[in-house]
């Protein structure tokens, strides 16, 4: 009897646990968010990433409550991985979070299905507020971006708005210096629609080169400068 309490004890006390994924391609951010993150008893890190395509994969085979995903990563943008968590779907909330503050980039974030945007610069004061209303399903946003994603933003970025989500990949892929076979290879495709989705890229952008989809692609802050 006194066995079987004690199982059902450890089991509420497993099923309490909040769960979290990291996605940054810094070490020491991953570093600071799981130090920040693990002094809640309840709360566990179960997965880290560094790039965007094995954050996703690491949400699917961890299944965490919450993943806190850096916008500017190798391979997948943040706001890319949300919108596959969402889509595939998972129940799993999606925290951007960047150093940039743009307003612009948090409405694409929400649109995407992320439920909370925080600039790492607000981190030490709002991170674990960001993630206590994402544990019960809120929204929370910046409080550097709040203003600017209230009354609209323009800027280079507004130009991609007709871009498809995976035009937008491959841009910022092409900035990260793939080639099409390498684009290819890493979104599954054909070389041949590949190169129509950087076509068609290059025609909304109004750019007629490489380094014009390079230079959207800083400005627009899917890549690090």
């Amino acid at each position: 009897m006194a066995g079987g309490h004690g199982c059902r004890i450890a089991t509420l006390e497993c099923s309490a646990m909040k769960r979290f994924l990291i996605a940054d391609d810094h070490e020491a951010v991953r570093l600071g968010l799981r130090a920040v993150l693990e002094q809640r008893a309840d709360w566990e890190v179960v997965a880290e990433a560094n790039d965007g395509s094995k954050a996703l994969t690491a949400a699917i085979e961890s299944r965490p409550h919450v993943a806190i995903v850096d916008f500017s990563m190798p391979r997948m943008t943040g706001v890319e991985v949300a919108r596959r968590i969402r889509d595939y779907p998972l129940q799993t909330e999606v925290l951007i979070f960047t150093v940039h503050k743009s307003g612009l980039l948090a409405q694409q974030a929400f649109e995407a299905g992320a439920r909370a945007f925080l600039t790492k610069s607000d981190a030490n004061r709002s991170l674990l507020a960001a993630v206590d209303a994402l544990l019960v399903h809120k929204r929370f946003c910046s409080e550097s971006c709040r203003n600017e994603l209230d009354h609209g933003a323009g800027g280079e970025a507004d130009r991609g708005r007709g871009l498809t989500p995976r035009e937008q990949l491959v841009v910022k892929l092409v900035a990260e210096g793939y080639s099409n076979k390498g684009i290819s290879a890493i979104l599954n495709l054909s070389v041949k629609t590949t190169e129509a989705h950087r076509a068609a890229a290059m025609r909304k952008l109004d750019v007629n080169s490489t380094a014009g989809l390079v230079r959207y692609a800083v400005r627009a802050q899917l890549v690090e400068a």
